[in-house]
C-alpha cells in the first residue's frame, strides 16, 4: 500500500475528519493566512501608523489640535 493508492487517501481523509472535526479544519485556512500575513507584515516593518496619511484621509480625520480649536470656537461663541 503506497501513497499513491486512492483507498489510502480516502482513509486518510476519513481518519483526519473524525480526529479533528470538520469545523477545526474549515478554520484552518483563514487562520493560516492570517499567520501568514502577520508574519509577513513583521517581516516588512509594516505598520499602519508609520504610512503617510492622504489629503482625503487627513480631511476625515483632521488633527487632535484642529478639532480642540474647533470646540473652543464654539465654546467662545456659546458664551456671548
Amino acid at each position: 500500500m503506497g501513497f499513491d493508492s486512492f483507498w489510502h487517501w480516502i482513509i486518510l481523509l476519513v481518519v483526519v475528519l473524525l480526529i479533528f472535526g470538520t469545523k477545526k479544519i474549515r478554520n484552518l485556512g483563514p487562520d493560516l493566512g492570517n499567520a501568514v500575513r502577520g508574519f509577513k507584515k513583521a517581516m516588512h516593518g509594516d505598520d499602519d501608523d508609520a504610512k503617510p496619511k492622504t489629503a482625503e484621509q487627513l480631511k476625515a480625520d483632521p488633527p487632535a489640535s484642529a478639532q480642540s480649536a474647533t470646540q473652543e470656537q464654539r465654546d467662545s461663541t456659546e458664551s456671548k
